[in-house]
């Protein structure tokens, strides 16, 4: 699903990816309504905080939008990740970006999130991100399913964005969070799950 937030309108842009095998590289943002993706300073901090557990992990970017969490993923050394995005034509962009990259160990899924993880295998990720349309208020529905389709490696490391109004989302018992911060109106935290999740 592309991440819409509610304020403000999505202006079509570039994204660059902050750090690894494509460091600098500028990617297009599909022009969608509300799309935006997380800033780069957010990511770098969410990677700061990831670094001794990304190479090799397989990680879930299951609000896509433009892909940006899977693809600084990617860059840094997971071994892959899987894309689900609902919206058709942030959905071509983010296929264009992948093919530009040359990301063979990505996967791109057309599905709404909350569908996915209901019809998805049990193969369980190491790393999920979770950056799902403010408006929706999803975290809490999408960190239960997660849990009760397994989808989760034991303890799989969950980076979770929300509006900072919010306040901390409703995290499923056994999950601790790890770091948490704010910058403007984001409130985004980096949880881990219980080994039997």
């Amino acid at each position: 699903m592309a991440k819409r937030k509610q304020s403000g309108k999505s202006k079509a842009g570039r994204l660059r990816i902050v750090a690894g095998n494509w460091r600098s590289r500028l990617l297009d943002i599909a022009n969608v309504e509300g799309l935006r993706p997380t800033s780069e300073r957010i990511r770098e901090t969410l990677f700061n905080w990831l670094a001794p557990n990304l190479t090799g992990s397989r990680c879930l970017d299951l609000y896509a939008g433009t892909g940006a969490l899977g693809l600084e993923a990617l860059s840094r050394g997971s071994a892959s990740a899987v894309f689900v995005e609902q919206d058709p034509v942030a959905l071509q962009q983010l296929r264009k970006n992948v093919e530009l990259l040359g990301a063979n160990n990505a996967e791109i899924v057309s599905s709404d999130a909350l569908a996915y993880l209901r019809n998805a295998p049990a193969v369980p990720f190491d790393i999920i991100f979770l950056d799902p349309p403010y408006a929706g208020n999803l975290l809490g529905e999408t960190c239960r399913l997660l849990v009760d389709t397994r989808q989760l490696a034991p303890g799989a490391l969950i980076y979770l964005e929300d509006e900072r109004s919010r306040g901390e989302p409703d995290i499923p018992r056994g999950w601790t969070v790890l770091k948490e911060k704010t910058a403007g109106n984001v409130r985004y935290l980096l949880a881990k799950a219980g080994e039997d999740d």
